[in-house]
């Protein structure tokens, strides 16, 4: 009994302030705020086509026997004949679902919350939290705060008076002490300390309390007001407790959409709210739900109940997507060639391989890597070998000519050593896979005949030294325009000569020339299992299908870069879908005029606001696939041509217009 008495007191106090009548109309639910759709506007953006748009008040468009019908904007009357009708604005949509377009990746989810008359009040603050629930997630929106007047005086009220006790903090310890009395003081007992009024010159706590028997401290708290100044503290340390006293509901400012003050009362209260999302798998519908408190100062003094939902369903054009695999013949070439270069390091005038020095055992390591992917791929076997050596300037032409011929034959010793080892040690498991003309893998034996390695001589690599002059951030540009000059010298032998009386020749022969003592291999291979010289093939177009699985995750610019060389149906969703309509449009007009290319170019249309077009290719889309007449509902662009056109209706003969 105590316990229901004592609520029944708080519950007094809580709404002594506020009228009666509007808190028991609040518990009793017959007012309480609403979550609608917003009304809107009919005409979709018009695009730049080069043409004039043509809406208007009646159509006329072909039935399927080629022969005019005539489409006026139009309602049944109350007899339930049709007749001719202007637009009309509707109060207030009622109904609890709308569908919106997904475009760019984007929705806009538009609805209004509406606030009654009898639910403001001037000392009231009205808190609206709406809700969205997407798939298995919900997320709480900005919240809606609608102010009474008196509400909102009493909080900047509460910041005023808080306002003045922060004022009456002093923070100039000074005002504490009683200069006056203490200069006096020091004119009449320490003179010598007075003195330095007009002395600016700096003194330490230790030199004053020997001048004077008194530290400078002591002599400021003999003077001060102790009394005044702890009261000042205690203001200090109390400043956290005086806001909670004095503003008691602050005046939020941040993760809110809106907080308007209410100065008069004036009818219902709309606030048009919308929230943009992006798209995501999955995605086909979105709740929000609108809950909300009403505050008279601090206390909540009515709950307002969760509202019914408003759903809205979404629609988009990647339902559109063409999956058919698209295949590309290609051509198969029997033979294939692969080439590489090492840097090898030979003593002067030597060619025997040393893999001491310099990098020749990484270098000749590598070239062995490759010759071994080669000899275990599985798709190409290994025809023939050709090296190549060449050589640095230094020396004579025919020397060097006859140095590199040994150092190419050298190496190719060293790996047709290698390959014949390598392939002994395959003669265990003489079978692996390969790759036929089908493209299909088989079991094949293993070749281990001997691969020709075949040596070459480059000559002096001048070529390459040319290259590398050029390239040489070091050289002065006077040094690589001499060796041009040089150049100009036909005979290799004479250049020589000529190089080594410059100055920068040093740089050449130490920096410049080891680079130019090169082997290059060319590799020779042949398809395995593969006669002829040329085979053509199909294989599934992997680009293409990436385009296709981004359309359907909805990822149009990242489709648009995959489709875009394809210039097909599919490519011209992806148009679409970024309300890039022209290009889009170009490719729809020269493609088979099947239901779903006549739906789309409808879409198209009607955004160019062409709506004869537009009505005439819709028609002809549902009479050919029935299923376009429920999918005309659920593309903003359509559904505005059917509420206005009265499409889909049976008429005054009960004939269908489709």
């Amino acid at each position: 009994m105590k316990r229901s008495l004592m609520h029944l007191l708080l519950l007094v106090a809580a709404t002594a302030c506020a009228p009666l009548s509007h808190i028991r109309q609040l518990r009793e639910g017959q007012v309480t705020a609403q979550l609608v759709l917003s009304q809107e506007e009919e005409l979709l953006p018009e695009l730049d086509f080069g043409a004039t748009p043509t809406r208007r008040d009646t159509l006329v468009v072909k039935d399927p026997e080629g022969n005019d019908v005539l489409i006026m904007k139009a309602i049944k009357d109350e007899n339930g004949d049709m007749v001719a009708t202007d637009v009309l604005e509707a109060a207030r949509v009622t109904a609890r679902f709308r569908n919106v377009a997904e475009r760019h990746g984007r929705i806009d989810l538009k609805f209004e919350v509406v606030v009654p008359e009898k639910m403001q009040d001037s000392k009231w603050q009205l808190r609206f939290y709406p809700d969205m629930f997407v798939l298995q997630d919900s997320l709480r929106l900005e919240s809606v705060y609608i102010t009474g007047n008196d509400y909102r005086k009493e909080q900047l009220r509460g910041y005023e008076q808080y306002d003045r006790f922060i004022r009456s903090i002093i923070t100039d310890t000074t005002r504490f002490i009683d200069l006056r009395n203490l200069e006096l003081f020091l004119q009449r007992n320490i003179p010598q300390l007075y003195q330095f009024k007009q002395d600016s010159t700096y003194v330490s706590d230790e030199q004053f309390r020997s001048h004077f028997g008194v530290t400078e401290q002591q002599a400021i708290d003999h003077y001060t007001d102790m009394f005044a100044w702890k009261r000042n503290e205690y203001r200090k340390s109390r400043q956290g407790a005086m806001y909670a006293k004095y503003v008691k509901v602050p005046i939020q400012t941040e993760g809110l959409r809106l907080d308007t003050v209410m100065q008069a009362v004036n009818g219902d209260f709309v606030y048009q709210y919308t929230q943009t999302i992006t798209t995501r798998p999955q995605l086909r519908k979105v709740d929000i739900v609108l809950s909300g408190d009403v505050y008279e100062s601090d206390h909540r003094i009515y709950t307002m109940k969760r509202s019914e939902p408003l759903t809205f369903y979404i629609s988009s054009l990647s339902a559109f997507v063409d999956g058919t695999q698209k295949y590309l013949t290609t051509v198969r070439e029997r033979r294939a060639a692969a080439n590489t270069a090492c840097y090898v390091d030979f003593a002067q005038g030597r060619s025997d391989i040393d893999l001491s020095l310099g990098n020749n055992r990484s270098e000749m390591g590598r070239i062995r890597g490759n010759i071994t992917e080669l000899l275990e791929n599985r798709q190409f076997d290994l025809d023939s070998i050709i090296i190549a050596a060449s050589a640095s300037p230094e020396g004579a032409l025919a020397t060097n000519l006859s140095l590199s011929e040994r150092r190419a034959a050298a190496v190719a010793d060293y790996f047709d050593s290698y390959v014949r080892h390598y392939r002994d040690s395959l003669r265990r498991n003489s079978f692996s896979l390969s790759v036929g003309e089908d493209g299909k893998e088989k079991v094949s034996q293993t070749s281990t005949a001997a691969i020709p390695f075949r040596s070459r001589s480059n000559g002096e690599n001048w070529e390459m030294l040319s290259l590398l002059v050029d390239e040489d951030s070091l050289l002065t540009s006077g040094a690589r325009q001499s060796y041009m000059k040089h150049l100009l010298e036909a005979d290799p032998d004479k250049r020589e000569e000529a190089l080594k009386r410059e100055s920068y020749y040093t740089y050449l022969r130490e920096k410049l020339y080891p680079r130019l003592r090169t082997v290059k291999f060319d590799f020779y291979l042949h398809r395995k299992g593969m006669i002829k010289d040329t085979v053509h093939t199909t294989e599934l177009d992997t680009v293409y299908m990436k385009g296709v699985e981004a359309l359907k995750e909805r990822d149009y610019k990242q489709a648009l870069e995959y489709l875009r060389p394809y210039k097909d149906y599919n490519t011209a969703i992806a148009y679409v879908s970024l309300d890039y309509n022209a290009s889009a449009m170009s490719i729809l007009q020269e493609l088979e005029r099947t239901p779903q290319v006549t739906y789309m170019l409808a879409v198209l249309h009607a955004r160019s606001g062409d709506d004869q077009a537009a009505v005439q290719c819709y028609l002809d889309a549902c009479r050919a696939d029935r299923s376009f007449v429920f999918r005309g509902n659920l593309d903003p662009e359509i559904y505005a041509l059917i509420q206005r056109y009265n499409l889909n209706k049976q008429t005054s003969s009960d004939e269908e217009i489709i």
